[in-house]
């Protein structure tokens, strides 16, 4: 099992990054990883959500369903996969006001299992779960900071 951390400093408020970090369905736009991601249902702090991700040097993809909860008050969200094909992928984000903009940090937990992958394979799942978590980062802050210049 893999523990990805990674974080960003944005130019922008906290409650823009938030607000698109919560525009989930729209990530397929701006990353080239996710090929799609369906709304299941939105129950008030609770998104669920059916994922495709794309691994191109294993021309697989991977699908999940994943609940995120998200805690406005304390600046964050807990998301899990519910079902689909990793062993186990949950993590927090969180949206931290600092005099620069916003501090975004990712802390996943991610394992995927496939049957006769050798260590070289959960190396390269690895590393690319960790580029993929990096993209999303700079996609949400490119956007966001996109936002802040027209402002």
């Amino acid at each position: 099992m893999a523990r990805i951390e990674s974080s960003v400093v944005i130019n922008a408020p906290v409650e823009r990054v938030m607000e698109l970090a919560k525009d989930i369905e729209r990530f397929p736009e701006f990353m080239k990883d996710v090929k799609s991601v369906q709304i299941l249902s939105r129950e008030g702090n609770v998104i669920r959500a059916q994922w495709v991700g794309r691994v191109e040097e294993l021309h697989i993809n991977i699908k999940w369903i994943e609940e995120d909860v998200w805690d406005d008050e304390a600046r964050m969200s807990r998301f899990r996969q519910i079902e689909g094909d990793y062993g186990k992928l949950e993590g927090e984000w969180h949206f931290e006001p600092i005099p620069e903009g916003t501090l975004f940090r990712s802390v996943v937990e991610i394992e995927y299992d496939v049957p006769l992958i050798g260590p070289l394979l959960k190396g390269l799942i690895a590393k690319k779960a960790k580029e993929n978590i990096d993209a999303t980062l700079e996609a949400i802050k490119r956007r966001a900071e996109e936002g802040q210049a027209s402002n």
